[in-house]
């Protein structure tokens, strides 16, 4: 499977193929659940809502967008989407133009929305009050996942995160603390940010980020606290129990990947390097003054393909 994923990257890059990692055809099916899941009696949500959900005693509001040919009886991938620190659920939406993907392929996505002013997430290192009092976003997570279960025809086996800078912080630290409820995480210009990191599982991460990063930077940064993109790459690796060396697997212009292929449990690890680019979303709406923005690989489709391929084992 491994090596046919690397095989469609190519071919993909080759071609101009809409979806550069090869994405499989549109549809929850995208990919196998552990068991056969049933829903019955679930009501047909609203395209787009606004859910309020208790956690640590905080009413906290997620943005929720139901794929446009959702059924209520099939179960259906979740991909939860954080915004960076000082942005919001809003906006992390047009930046990531996550929303026309999840109705081409088939998935629900929330957009959660931070505490404090500004927002932010405790995702250690980064960022905000919410890092400086300790608010418990994991928990947070993991209250969504549990909502949109009763709320929705959930496939327990492909829920997935991502998020920009502070939110791309968090889906590491997600990968780390919540390898029982997330199969893989893809986190975009942010860096792991806490000091232990045991997930209890092999956990798939495909990680983007730009050489000229000016927020986080690619090489680190020892008064910030953050370590470098090649470090926080190869950690996962060695988490994952990762053998031999990474492979390009994707190479298009200004942006690469790299993969660790051989990896515990059918897991690897991803690193998508944009050169020179800056804090920003790989293929997704430009923000004046944080640096280029790729166009050579969209960060979402590619990363709903890696997601594709990595249900819980």
């Amino acid at each position: 499977m491994r090596r046919m994923h690397s095989l469609a990257l190519a071919a993909a890059a080759a071609c101009g193929n809409h979806h550069p990692l090869g994405v499989p055809p549109p549809g929850p099916d995208a990919g196998p659940s552990v068991a056969p899941i049933v829903c019955t009696g679930k009501p047909t949500p609203p395209a787009d809502d606004v859910w309020t959900i208790t956690s640590g005693g905080i009413p906290r509001l997620v943005n929720v967008h139901v794929p446009a040919h959702y059924d209520p009886t099939v179960p259906t991938p979740l991909v939860v989407n954080f915004h960076g620190f000082t942005s919001d659920a809003i906006q992390e939406a047009v930046l990531s133009q996550m929303t026309p993907e999840a109705d081409a392929s088939g998935f629900v996505v929330a957009y959660p929305i931070g505490t404090g002013a500004p927002l932010s997430w405790n995702a250690g290192a980064c960022c905000g009050t919410a890092a400086a009092t300790g608010i418990d976003d994991v928990g947070f997570a993991r209250a969504i996942v549990a909502t949109a279960a009763d709320r929705l025809c959930l496939d327990p086996a492909r829920v997935y995160a991502t998020g920009m800078s502070n939110g791309g912080f968090l889906s590491h630290r997600i990968g780390c603390e919540l390898a029982d409820t997330f199969a893989a995480v893809a986190p975009v210009a942010g860096v792991l940010g806490v000091p232990d990191c045991t997930p209890s599982r092999a956990m798939p991460v495909m990680h983007f980020h730009g050489t000229a990063d000016p927020l986080v930077p690619w090489n680190g940064s020892t008064t910030l606290g953050f370590p470098s993109v090649p470090d926080t790459f190869t950690g996962w690796a060695s988490r994952d129990a990762c053998t031999g060396t990474p492979v390009e697997t994707y190479r298009n212009g200004d942006a690469h990947c790299s993969t660790y292929q051989t990896c515990a449990d059918g897991a690897e690890v991803t690193l998508c390097t944009i050169d020179n680019g800056g804090h920003t979303w790989p293929g997704g709406t430009a923000v004046p003054g944080l640096g280029a923005t790729s166009s050579d690989i969209s960060a979402t489709r590619a990363m709903w393909t890696f997601f594709a391929a990595h249900p819980m084992p």
